[in-house]
């Protein structure tokens, strides 16, 4: 809404408007890292359920039916918590996008700012500034790949390239 069809309180609702948004950024962005670390839990709680398992023998059929639906649990959250970085990457940037553009009717457009000049510092150093979504995006495929191992592992087995492992009883 323009500023003179508006009224009086515009800058005063606008400033409310801008703290408020920028708070929910925050929120969103604390629930991002939330989230991760629940991703983290979830995959390395499911490595040491495996691993408890197959020490006590709980599973009585083939170890490697245990290891293939393990492998595949695994690889379904770690897609999963890709898929969810992804969505929170967009959700933070839409929101971002608004912020600038509530900055146009601000005395001082801060995170406008912030991001020029690191695109003026990027310019100037090599690699330059690499985005926490760039890094982000590759723990789940770190976490994937010890069950893509095991998927290609219990695979092997299947066919008969690998011997089958030890019965569990």
């Amino acid at each position: 809404m323009e500023k003179d069809k508006y009224g009086d309180n515009f800058q005063a609702h606008l400033m409310d408007q801008y703290k408020l948004f920028v708070e929910m950024a925050d929120r969103v962005s604390a629930r991002r890292g939330q989230a991760n670390t629940f991703y983290i839990s979830l995959l390395s709680a499911l490595v040491a359920l495996l691993s408890l398992v197959i020490d006590k023998e709980l599973f009585s059929g083939p170890s490697s039916v245990l290891l293939f639906l393990t492998s595949l649990i695994g690889m379904a959250l770690c897609l999963t918590w890709h898929l969810n970085i992804k969505s929170y990457k967009q959700l933070n940037g839409l929101k971002f996008k608004v912020i600038h553009e509530m900055e146009q009717s601000l005395p001082f457009p801060c995170y406008e700012r912030e991001w020029a000049i690191l695109k003026e510092k990027e310019k100037q150093q090599k690699p330059g500034y690499i985005r926490l979504t760039t890094v982000e995006k590759y723990i789940p495929l770190i976490f994937a790949t010890p069950y893509i191992g095991l998927m290609v592992y219990t695979l092997l087995v299947f066919v008969g390239i690998v011997d089958n492992p030890a019965p569990t009883s």
